[in-house]
Formats: C-alpha cells, sequence, structure tokens
C-alpha cells in the first residue's frame, strides 16, 4: 500500500471506510515506515521533497536535483527551489503573495453535508473543505489547493507550461512529496491508483460540475454553519465564492490538459498509444454527477413536475451540444412530483453516514443525483473531432451504439477490441477501425454492438445527422410517456439505483453523503435502458 493511501494528511473518505477500504486513517509512524525507501529509516525528513508515485515508486524517496530542476510548476519555483516548506493552507497562500506570483485567488467551499442542518445532526462531521485556485490578472488558474480549514490534509494541483502538464503534490508533514503528473495518471503502473484513483486522466476534477453544484457554495445553494461555528470566522471563508465560477475553471483546465495532451500524442501523422486515446469514447473512464435542479424537500404530491437531468436518458452533451444532431426534443423527460414523492418511501431513500451512525429519511439536498458521462471523456471526443483527428460520423457512430446507457455501458465498452494498441496513422486509423467491427458484425447477430455500428456506419454522410437525431427523438418521446407512469418512474429509479451502486465502486466515491442509500439489495442484478424506454437486466 502507498504512502498516498497510507497517510493520514488526507480527505476522511467515509465511503472507503463504510466499505473496507482503508482511508489514510492509520498512525503517522506506520503511513511512513512500512515499505517505504524514504531516507532515515524511511521516515520523511523535514525540508525536502520526496517523489511518491503509486504503483511505481515503492515509497517516497528524495528528489534529485536534476528531478527536482525539471518542476518548472508554482510550487516548484516558488516553494521547493527556494528550499521553501508550507506547512499550512495559509503559509502556502501567503507565500505566493508574497513572491507576487498568481495573486488572483478565488475561495471555494464544498462539503457532503453542508446542507443539513447543524442543529439536526450534532454527531455528523460537517468535513467542510476549501478549493483554491490562484491564477495570473485575466487568466485560467495555474495552481488549485484542497485543503480543510484546519489544514489537516493540504493537496496541490500545479501547472507546469514547460512541460504542458499538472504536477500533483501533497504535504506529508514535515515533507512534501511529488505524486505524479498528468502523464502518470495514464502510465499502466500508477493509472487509477493513489491520486490518480480521481484524476483518472491526468487533469483536475470537480465532480458535481454542473448546476446546480450539489454539496457545494453556490448560487444555488449556500452551505449552513452553526452560528457558533469557528469557520466564521475563518478569513478564507468570508472569500467564498460560487461554485458556478469554478466550473468555468475546471472546463478550461481539462480543455488545456487535453490539447497539450493531443499534441504530444498525435504528430507528424501518427497517433501514440490509440486505446489510451480512443477508450474515452467507448467506455467510461470517469463520471460526472447531475441531478434535478429541485430541492428534493420542496417537492409535494401536488408540486410541479420534476424534470431529470438530461445525462441520464443520454450522452447529451455530446451528441446534441457538440455534433449538432438535431434533435426536436428541447427538454428532459420529467416526472410527475407524487412519484417521485412517493420513490422516497417506496425504495426507503435515506441519507445515511455509517461511520458516524448518523441516518435521516430522504433524498440529497438536490433530488435524483445520478452519474452522467464525464466532460474529461468528451471533451477528448471533442477535440479529436475538431482537429480533424476522428470525423464527427466515427465519435458519433460510436456513441449511438446503446446510447440508451450514457455511462458503464458494457455494449459499447466491446468494441475497444478493434482499436490498436500499436501507432496508427491518424490519416486511416478511424476507418480501419470502423472496417474491423463492419467485417466482424457480418458474422454477428442483429443487436450486437458491431451490428450497432454497422448499421450507424452505412448512413450516407449526407442523411447521419438527421438519422440519429430521429431515433433520439423516438426514445425521449417514449421516456416521456413512461415516466408518467407509476411503474415506469419505478424503473427508472431502479436503473438510476444500479448507476449509483457503480458509481460508488469507484474511488471516485469517497463520501458516504455524496449519493442517497435506498433499500434496493446491493447485489440487485445490474439494469439498462432499452431504446424502448424499457428497463431490463444487462446479460
Amino acid at each position: 500500500m502507498s504512502v498516498w493511501e497510507r497517510t493520514p494528511e488526507r480527505r476522511r473518505a467515509t465511503a472507503w471506510a463504510a466499505a473496507g477500504i482503508p482511508d489514510g486513517n492509520v498512525g503517522a509512524d506506520e503511513a511512513l515506515t512500512a515499505g517505504t525507501s524514504a531516507d532515515d529509516g524511511g521516515r520523511l525528513r523535514e525540508g525536502r521533497l520526496y517523489r511518491g508515485v503509486s504503483g511505481v515508486d515503492q515509497g517516497p524517496r528524495p528528489m534529485s536535483t536534476e528531478e527536482l530542476a525539471g518542476l518548472n510548476d508554482p510550487m516548484a519555483v516558488v516553494f521547493f527551489r527556494q528550499a521553501r516548506w508550507p506547512m499550512t493552507l495559509e503559509d502556502l497562500l501567503d507565500g505566493l503573495t508574497q513572491a507576487n506570483v498568481l495573486l488572483a485567488q478565488a475561495v471555494y467551499m464544498i462539503g457532503e453535508a453542508g446542507q443539513i442542518p447543524p442543529d439536526e445532526a450534532c454527531e455528523l462531521s460537517r468535513d467542510i473543505r476549501f478549493a483554491i485556485t490562484r491564477a495570473s490578472s485575466g487568466k485560467d488558474p495555474d495552481l488549485l489547493v484542497s485543503s480543510d480549514p484546519t489544514s489537516a490534509f493540504l493537496q496541490v494541483a500545479a501547472w507546469d507550461s514547460t512541460a504542458q502538464v499538472f504536477n500533483y503534490y501533497m504535504r506529508i508533514s514535515p515533507a512534501w512529496v511529488w505524486t505524479g503528473n498528468s502523464w502518470s495518471a495514464l502510465e499502466p503502473g500508477s493509472r487509477g491508483k493513489g491520486c490518480f484513483d480521481s484524476h483518472a486522466n491526468g487533469s483536475v476534477v470537480m465532480k458535481e460540475l454542473k448546476q446546480p453544484w450539489n454539496n457545494w457554495q453556490s448560487m444555488s445553494a449556500t452551505i449552513q454553519l452553526a452560528p457558533d461555528d469557528p469557520l466564521r470566522g475563518n478569513p478564507l471563508y468570508r472569500q467564498v465564492i460560487g461554485a458556478e465560477r469554478l466550473e468555468l475553471a475546471v472546463r478550461g483546465l481539462i480543455a488545456r490538459w487535453t490539447t497539450a495532451r493531443l499534441a504530444a500524442v498525435a504528430c507528424d501523422g501518427m497517433v501514440e498509444h490509440p486505446d489510451h486515446v480512443l477508450r474515452q469514447l467507448f467506455t467510461s473512464t470517469t463520471v460526472n454527477l447531475a441531478s434535478s435542479s429541485t430541492q428534493s424537500a420542496t417537492v409535494t404530491h401536488d408540486g410541479r413536475d420534476l424534470v431529470l437531468p438530461m445525462g441520464f436518458w443520454l450522452n447529451s452533451d455530446a451528441l446534441i451540444n457538440d455534433f449538432g444532431l438535431p434533435v426536436s426534443v428541447e427538454t428532459a423527460p420529467s416526472a410527475p412530483a407524487s412519484f417521485y414523492a412517493d420513490s422516497l418511501a417506496t425504495f426507503g431513500f435515506r441519507l445515511e453516514e455509517r461511520t458516524s451512525g448518523f441516518s435521516r429519511q430522504g433524498d440529497t439536498f438536490f433530488a435524483f443525483v445520478v452519474p452522467e458521462a464525464a466532460y474529461e471523456d468528451n471533451e477528448v471526443v471533442r477535440q479529436l473531432v475538431e482537429k480533424s483527428l476522428v470525423p464527427a460520423k466515427f465519435a458519433a457512430c460510436v456513441l449511438m451504439v446503446d446510447f440508451t446507457n450514457p455511462v458503464f455501458s458494457p455494449v459499447r465498452a466491446r468494441l475497444m477490441k478493434y482499436v490498436p494498441m500499436a501507432s496508427a496513422s491518424t490519416a486511416t486509423w478511424c476507418a480501419e477501425i470502423a472496417t474491423s467491427i463492419v467485417a466482424a458484425a457480418s458474422t454477428l447477430p442483429a443487436g450486437s454492438p458491431e451490428s450497432q455500428f454497422a448499421e450507424n456506419w452505412s448512413l450516407a454522410e449526407a442523411e447521419w445527422r438527421a438519422v440519429l437525431a430521429r431515433r433520439i427523438d423516438d426514445y425521449l418521446e417514449k421516456a416521456t410517456a413512461r415516466i408518467r407512469t407509476a411503474s415506469g418512474f419505478d424503473d427508472f429509479t431502479r436503473l438510476a439505483e444500479s448507476r449509483r451502486r457503480e458509481f460508488k465502486a469507484m474511488r471516485l466515491n469517497e463520501f458516504e453523503l455524496t449519493l442517497p442509500m435506498t433499500d434496493i439489495a446491493a447485489d440487485a442484478p445490474r439494469l439498462r435502458m432499452n431504446e424502448d424506454a424499457t428497463v431490463t437486466a444487462v446479460n
């Protein structure tokens, strides 16, 4: 187990503890001595930068002078090269200001218990955290800091404009550890390990990226504090602004890394590791969380219809917004409020933190939180199309395979076996993949992933957008009809919970209160949406 996983200086990952996954709450001596290659008997020494990439390094080791010289991000330039070692959040921010570097600061705040009234849950740890960006005036941030008000943990993502990567650091007192860079997220040895269990593709992360930004302080919701909460006296608390601003920053930073990454892997007419790039088209390498914009506590039996997030139904961001399919249905299907209100009791919805014993009936603050296709996956695909590395038709034909299941689709993922792992020509790689899939389809049953792709691919250039749009319209019309029946809404509730269970199995799921619990069995069959808007078990 890596130091990243064992250190006590990290977020209190209650979901990991509930699932029996170590969350880092172990003694410091054990964390820094077991299986490490650090100096001084395995302990980290004050005033040093260590390298510790999970899955690659046995443990942290001191970085050499040459390695440190190769880091050109603000943390390395302002602090580590100057033998400065900020041990608190305040030290770090003040140090940047004193160096006259990245003076534009924005402070954001998140807490999964933030919308639970403090007087209703005295036993519940609030787990309030700051996300802080630092930028040059008028530019996107180059430094992102994650910490809590007491600096119990301190983690940094810093942009290196020379290497065109994010470098990831964490303080492990009394030192700092470089835990890898954006490329480390893509390497087999470190992929999905350490900090790259959440920074899955090397970029920064904001799970609740879209309005209403569930769990964040934002224009849609305010985090509740007790009148005597000491956080009220924290200068950073008084600087907090809405997550709607952070969304824009995160989108820009994901686009920045994607641009740099594609420039590096697709050049001179060749693309390196086509499978690394196209897995973000064929699979869900990660997800975002979306919800309705309605506060669950305000839903009454005779209230307004509940509009479910469009990302529950399909990958609309890619298919409609990016590829421009002329879909005529303008709004996502909506359910009678009474169906949602009844479902909370029928399925035993509750917020529960088993590590503290907290339990309260009902849904998350905003109703119907579900995983949706990740912005970072879609951004890779969007830029591939924009740069003419992948034809829009090819990308759309792939996403229209099992399109009613925009995340965690084993059907669409089966097509990855046709994607080459060796370098390929950017002029022919997609055509060659398509040819292989179409050839295989001729020997497989109708309805196979290959047959679905082949049917889409056979459409003429002048008609494919219109034909695919009609399929989406037909599906959404059927979904709109089914959601207005009690049995249909119950089916969609079960499907949503099935997808939540898949998210809960990911290390990206850190906190029990991120998603509701239900009485649906944890080992219930995985479910899928069909094109006629019925829900069935995954074969």
